[in-house]
């Protein structure tokens, strides 16, 4: 497995040395969150996404996928959220991102199977496009839709291989779903794996990975059992947290911690 780690952990820090910092600290990738408050976001122009896509690859960088916020089970009208597909899909292209991840958003108004409904249409009315951008819409395991079958829902109902699942480790766990039930339901369609650690499930603070309750070495254990060899990305949420530790004085840590795993497992 390949790591990398998301740039919510360094929020607002310009791309050149998000680049190095990856680089200099022996992560092969990075997750970059798009947003008004961040350097990448979908209004950058061509000749500014062709240069995010040079730093990373003069770093010998991978730019795993872009992290959007587009909501894609809100309730409302359809427009909106495809146009903001649309978008981002072109974004990741332009900055070299395989993948794009979207999050349900159904709320808590909404019935299952109508948000279910709403998020399967409007991921397959842009899947063939993302198709040929090559970039892979990313279904994250989160709010509406935490665990795994929940996400697997959906994506039984799109039926097209650019429309897959991310599975962020935390919402699943608080959910009750445990890692062995999570990726059987997602394996037909897992992109990557967001890996994090928090106190407890009372308190999602985030902590160093391996000094919290996630259950990090079950996870990793799953995935090798599998023979899964996709991306662990490490998104630490000191956007949400800026009391926490920086992200950089704690990566060479962390990578270790992921290789203890990795070593353990297999």
């Amino acid at each position: 497995m390949k790591l990398a780690f998301s740039t919510l952990g360094v929020p607002g820090l310009p791309m050149a040395d998000v680049a190095r910092l990856a680089a200099g600290h022996g992560w092969h990738g990075v997750e970059l969150r798009a947003g008004h408050d961040e350097p990448v976001h979908a209004g950058l122009t061509e000749r500014e996404r062709a240069a995010v896509r040079g730093e990373f690859r003069s770093a010998g960088v991978d730019v795993v996928a872009v992290a959007s916020y587009v909501q894609v089970a809100a309730p409302g009208e359809d427009e909106p959220v495809l146009r903001g597909l649309r978008d981002h899909m072109r974004l990741a292209a332009g900055l070299g991102a395989p993948h794009l991840r979207v999050f349900p958003g159904a709320g808590n108004g909404s019935q299952p199977d109508d948000a279910d409904t709403r998020a399967a249409r409007r991921l397959a009315a842009v899947a063939s496009e993302a198709s040929d951008l090559g970039v892979r819409l990313l279904l994250e395991t989160h709010d509406s839709h935490r665990t795994g079958a929940d996400v697997a829902r959906v994506l039984g109902l799109v039926g097209h291989h650019s429309a897959g699942a991310l599975w962020d480790v935390l919402h699943p766990w608080l959910g009750g779903e445990q890692p062995e039930h999570t990726y059987p339901v997602l394996a037909p369609y897992l992109g990557y794996v967001q890996v994090k650690d928090v106190s407890s499930a009372q308190d999602t603070t985030p902590v160093p990975l391996g000094r919290g309750a996630v259950p990090l070495a079950g996870t990793v254990e799953v995935l090798s059992r599998a023979g899964w060899d996709g991306w662990l990305c490490w998104e630490y949420e000191r956007r949400w947290f800026p009391q926490v530790r920086a992200l950089p004085e704690l990566l060479s840590r962390g990578r270790s911690h992921l290789l203890r795993l990795l070593g353990e497992s297999a």
